[in-house]
């Protein structure tokens, strides 16, 4: 045989024998898996039904449809035999009734390896969330119809003004960008979805790029892809949105929202009534660490005199029917982030402060604008959309500037009047710093014939209180203080490792916040009390009824469980008992099981990979 031919063959040989042999080794090491991770767009984690669009483009899903009805009722609220209980929030939940279900955001966010600790790390250092469970979910689920009853039986006019949604986003996660975007599709009705503006806003993320032109063309027909040239920040990348819109209304979102049901009818429906109402949706709660979607309470925006948004109390006034829980609520400041506004009006107006740079402020100065130029404020509560509240902003400004101080003295040089000497009382510190050229607004403020900031007072935000002399303002009557609920106890008693038969105690006084947990003999008599756990109905766990269960705020590294004040808002002091003996104490929020650790002599309690290990096993012992 040719010599030639001869070395061809034998690379032909060696080339199919290599790839055998790496196909073998692939298929011989991989772990069995028992929880499929869901390929990109759905979510199949443990092969459950998920609310999406047959189509992966665009398509309006009818979710009171027979079809639909008869595979929900088929697929959602199952139990799965053995493992974590794992059920499925569903979309026709009636509204307003307590849900105990965890929405798959229960195991669906369980560390399995190191790829997926790095991915929840990685997303906690990028976005500020837990990447893991929002990729997990996919584009597409079902959450909660967290309306007030009464909602349901309102009707909304035929021919309402179509909508432009403006999304804008910088470095966003791919499956939180995509969930809203698709949420928006699939929870509003054709005809008032005129088209989704997406701004990018100089993002630097591969997937943001080629891989979203890309997705957008195959998948989203009514989305038009925007891309500033520079970093802008949030107002200039909304106004640049706002131009290129065409909608008669606009609607802002952030980048990582889910809308609700009939979200987009009461909205654009109180608009069409009058052009000078701005209405702002109810804004519920995803945790940043879990994903579960938690409804808010029915209240409105204020401010302080720091300049910070808050929430408050809405007057008993305001509050006399049952109609006043679904009927429009005036509200002083809007949080900023969701809003809805005739088109036309909102450039009549002045659109957004150009001088104003990144983030900050810009949710008070047009609150005050629209206010005092003749507009009104509304928060609807018929309409509901949920938001990632992040701890943290994973971005800044790209030259390091304190951009919140600059844009705040913007609004109160511009809207404020002699007012702005008591932001001065709270931050004499600002009354040096720069803030800008804003001749421009205050000639828009003369155009508009606006009102002085003492009108706004007066009439729109009387229960506001102003500071003394050290800066400091009495309570408003009605200043938001939140009061947890109180909470059933369902277990009572030490908790006991199985393997050791010790029970689990505080390194420190059991009023000691911080303190870490170990293994210690377990106590009758009055020394029991000290080690004495209570499960309560909602999933914390509180030893001596005084300080809950936690898991260390550190997500790099070895983290470890501890006692602090209790917040009574789940995350990382949410627990579940889970595996086939149901005895595994996991956390959904870091996706870890407690486990049993030695250090220098001491056994300590750790958060670990769960597994069968012995070290994770626990029980309560009366």
């Amino acid at each position: 045989m040719n010599r030639q031919f001869r070395y061809f063959w034998l690379g032909c040989i060696i080339t199919s024998l290599s790839w055998a042999f790496v196909v073998y080794y692939s298929l011989s090491t991989q772990e069995p898996n028992t929880q499929p991770i869901p390929h990109e767009g759905y979510s199949n984690f443990h092969q459950r039904l998920r609310f999406h669009p047959k189509n992966p483009g665009f398509r309006h899903v009818d979710l009171d449809s027979p079809d639909f009805q008869e595979r929900d009722e088929r697929f959602h609220g199952r139990r799965r035999k053995g493992g974590i209980r794992n059920e499925v929030l569903n979309e026709r939940n009636r509204p307003n009734k307590k849900d105990d279900t965890d929405q798959g955001a229960n195991d669906i966010g369980l560390i399995k390896n190191a790829k997926d600790q790095i991915t929840r790390e990685e997303g906690y250092h990028l976005y500020a969330f837990n990447q893991l469970i929002s990729d997990r979910l996919g584009f597409h689920r079902a959450i909660p119809d967290t309306r007030h009853q009464l909602c349901t039986t309102k009707h909304y006019g035929p021919n309402l003004p179509p909508a432009s949604i403006v999304v804008c986003f910088y470095n966003e996660a791919w499956s939180a960008l995509l969930r809203t975007i698709h949420s928006v599709i699939d929870r509003t009705p054709k005809e008032l979805l005129h088209e989704i503006v997406l701004v990018d806003d100089f993002s630097n993320l591969d997937h943001l790029k080629d891989k979203l032109e890309q997705y957008i063309d195959a998948h989203l027909p009514l989305v038009r892809l925007h891309r500033t040239t520079k970093r802008e920040g949030l107002m200039r990348a909304r106004t640049f949105g706002a131009d290129h819109a065409t909608g008669e209304v606009l609607v802002f979102l952030d980048s990582h929202c889910e809308v609700n049901r009939n979200w987009l009818e009461p909205l654009v429906s109180r608009i069409a009534e009058d052009k000078r109402h701005v209405v702002i949706p109810i804004i519920d709660i995803v945790s940043s660490d879990t994903f579960e979607y938690q409804a808010s309470p029915l209240v409105r925006g204020g401010f302080n005199w720091g300049m910070h948004f808050r929430w408050d109390q809405i007057p008993d006034k305001d509050l006399k029917t049952k109609a006043d829980y679904v009927n429009p609520v005036r509200s002083p400041t809007m949080a900023g982030g969701l809003f809805a506004i005739d088109r036309e009006y909102f450039t009549y107006l002045g659109k957004y402060d150009q001088g104003m740079d990144v983030w900050g402020g810009e949710n008070l100065e047009i609150s005050f604008r629209i206010w005092q130029c003749g507009g009104t404020l509304e928060i609807i509560p018929c309409s509901r959309v949920g938001h990632i509240f992040r701890k943290r902003r994973p971005y800044g400004s790209p030259r390091g500037e304190d951009t919140m101080t600059k844009n705040s003295l913007r609004v109160a040089h511009v809207w404020m009047d002699d007012y702005k000497e008591y932001y001065f009382r709270v931050r004499p510190d600002a009354k040096i710093k720069a803030y800008g050229d804003i001749s421009s607004r205050v000639e828009l403020r003369k155009r508009l014939g606006c009102k002085p900031f003492k009108w706004y007072l007066d009439n729109v935000y009387p229960e506001q209180t102003l500071p003394d002399e050290q800066g400091h303002a009495p309570v408003a009557a009605n200043q938001q203080i939140f009061a947890h609920p109180k909470h059933t106890p369902v277990k009572l008693g030490q908790l006991k490792h199985r393997e050791s038969g010790m029970c689990v105690i505080s390194t420190k006084e059991i009023h000691s916040k911080g303190a870490l947990l170990k293994l210690g003999p377990c106590y009758d008599g009055r020394q029991k009390t000290s080690q004495v756990w209570t499960e309560t109905d909602t999933h914390e766990f509180m030893l001596a009824d005084l300080l809950c269960l936690d898991t260390e705020g550190s997500r790099r590294g070895r983290a470890f469980p501890r006692l602090m004040k209790c917040h009574f808002e789940k995350g990382s002091q949410e627990w579940k008992w889970m595996g086939e003996e149901h005895n595994h104490l996991y956390n959904p929020a870091s996706g870890k099981c407690m486990a049993v650790i030695t250090e220098e002599g001491e056994k300590y309690m750790s958060m670990e990979i769960c597994s069968e290990d012995s070290n994770m096993e626990f029980e309560f012992v009366r």
